[in-house]
């Protein structure tokens, strides 16, 4: 199946937006571990060696994060957008969190398909659920072989999830 071509006559009602998933919570994170570890300098090099520290540690998480999140929300929308463009039903894409992931809940006719991981550049991982089933890749490999992983996903979800449903 070429995932350009629509296999269905359905209509997205999606917006082709895939809202920001900036996560205070892993923010808060960064700052308490930049803060420790800053803090191990202080008899070593006093304040203003563990404050240059705490600047640089948390700065340079906080902009991991920001660059592991846009990784994330970008093979997220990728993904959406060929599987619309295939012609597949997507009625709404909205952000949620679970634990320290940062989520974005892919709402369908047949439910709700949940994209995401964690966002830090240097571990990012991507996660995709379905009905209860996951998988979990390195966010760097589905960027890269992002067709092959739109196509099979959406075998799986939209083709053989419709056939299973309907017996």
């Amino acid at each position: 199946m070429q995932l350009e071509q629509p296999s269905r006559g359905a209509t997205s009602t999606w917006s082709g937006t895939v809202p920001s998933a900036v996560d205070a919570r892993v923010l808060g994170l960064i700052v308490v571990t930049a803060a420790l570890a800053a803090s191990i300098n202080v008899p070593y090099g006093g304040l203003p060696m563990a404050a240059a520290a705490f600047v640089v540690l948390a700065s340079s998480g906080v902009a991991l994060h920001l660059l592991g999140e846009r990784k994330l929300r970008r093979i997220t929308d990728e993904l959406v957008e060929k599987w619309v463009a295939a012609g597949g039903q997507v009625d709404d894409v909205t952000r949620s969190s679970n634990g320290m992931r940062t989520e974005w809940r892919v709402h369908t006719p047949d439910g709700e398909i949940v994209i995401g991981g964690i966002a830090l550049v240097p571990i990012a991982r991507l996660a995709v659920e379905w009905q209860g089933i996951g998988d979990t890749m390195a966010a760097s490999e589905a960027e890269a072989d992002i067709d092959r992983l739109a196509e099979s996903l959406y075998r799986e979800i939209f083709e053989i999830g419709d056939a299973t449903q309907q017996t």
